[in-house]
């Protein structure tokens, strides 16, 4: 399936916001709240709209989007990163398990890299995104701000070395918690 991937366009919120809605229906871990959250990022000074990416079918229909925004992490009260959070990352349920999630991943993660971001933070399967590069953020003692089981909280590099000084806690946009 011919699948492209580009950037959200502002008129095109809406139906992206039903695909996120749809992708997450019959999520066992999910609060089925996540269209929500992508709206609250949207009006967030945390929103990257280069970040906000949709997958489209050559009939023009959305059928996945990833949003990246921006996050700090912090020790104590000093800022030693910034980085971003993948979060959320859906395809209508009729597509999943088709690569059209690992597509948004890769090409959010080299739009970001493009953009001058160092590193991204996701909270997920521990057996999905590590095919990506993310490892456990514990191994450069980075800590969720929940309590969440290690090998679930994960970062990667997109620059080497990026997160080497950046033990702390990762500070999400209020859009996270409203």
């Amino acid at each position: 399936m011919d699948i492209l991937i580009r950037q959200e366009l502002p008129e095109e919120y809406n139906q992206t916001e039903e695909v996120v809605e749809r992708a997450f229906l019959n999520e066992e871990f999910s609060d089925k709240t996540e269209h929500l959250l992508v709206s609250r990022i949207r009006k967030s000074d945390a929103f990257v709209p280069e970040l906000s990416l949709v997958a489209v079918t050559q009939d023009n229909e959305i059928v996945g989007h990833i949003l990246l925004s921006k996050i700090h992490i912090i020790d104590g009260t000093t800022v030693v990163a910034n980085s971003l959070a993948l979060a959320p990352v859906s395809v209508v349920p009729k597509l999943q398990n088709k690569g059209i999630g690992s597509q948004l991943i890769r090409e959010a993660l080299i739009k970001a890299k493009e953009l001058g971001y160092q590193s991204v933070i996701v909270l997920g399967h521990k057996d999905y995104y590590p095919r990506f590069g993310f490892k456990p953020a514990s191994l450069w003692k980075i800590k969720a701000p929940f309590d969440v089981p290690p090998e679930f909280f994960m970062a990667l590099e997109l620059t080497e070395n990026a997160l080497a000084n950046a033990q702390g806690v990762v500070h999400y946009s209020k859009a996270f918690t409203e």
